[in-house]
């Protein structure tokens, strides 16, 4: 075997020229540099604060909007109660509803009346002067029959819906009371929801 003195000259060399020799890796190179799966996951995850498109934004919304409103009207329609707008699912107002639909209301006609006396009082203003004042009497004398009937119907299902459902359902934030006077003016046909019962009579327990 030969000797070769600059074997020992390279042994001898310092650490530092061969770290010199290949440049160090920063941390951030090494650990920070997300991998590309990691880039494509993180791409899918960004959403825009602010739509690309705000007028076919809000023109989708107002059509989800109008879906939503004529597929509970359709159900108000139907009877379809699990469909309805929430607060028609109310317990207290389908209490409400079916007590109002179960009974004879005098304000169902008050519109139909209130029409025919009309169209009588300026035919008789021109044939019969003189009937115009009875008329008009007996127009306010049915108003005042109906505010007493619906009165004593409100009473007598605001007791019912305390006993039944306690005072929360008959709070004014509620409005109840509005909301079974003005079912009770109502037309039975052209009510909604549309009445569970074809009929008069199936009062709710």
């Amino acid at each position: 075997m030969t000797w070769n003195p600059f074997k020992k000259e390279e042994a001898q060399k310092p650490a530092e020229e061969t770290a010199k020799a290949e440049p160090a890796k920063s941390p951030q190179e090494k650990k920070g540099r997300p991998t590309p799966k990691m880039k494509q996951a993180q791409a899918q995850n960004l959403r825009p604060l602010v739509p690309a498109d705000r007028k076919a934004s809000a023109k989708e919304a107002k059509a989800r909007l109008r879906a939503r409103e004529d597929a509970e009207y359709q159900a108000m329609q139907t009877g379809d109660i699990n469909h309805m707008p929430k607060s028609e699912r109310l317990p207290w107002r389908v209490y409400i509803r079916d007590y109002v639909d179960a009974r004879f209301n005098l304000g169902e006609f008050f519109i139909p009346v209130a029409f025919v006396i009309l169209i009588g009082s300026m035919l008789v203003t021109t044939i019969a002067p003189e009937l115009s004042i009875p008329m008009m009497i007996l127009m306010y004398v049915y108003l005042f029959a109906v505010v007493i009937d619906v009165w004593l119907m409100w009473r007598k299902l605001k007791a019912k819906l305390i006993e039944k459902f306690g005072e929360r359902s008959v709070a004014k934030g509620m409005r109840s009371g509005s909301y079974a006077w003005s079912r009770a003016i109502q037309v039975r046909r052209w009510r909604l929801p549309k009445p569970r019962y074809p009929k008069r009579g199936h009062f709710p327990e």
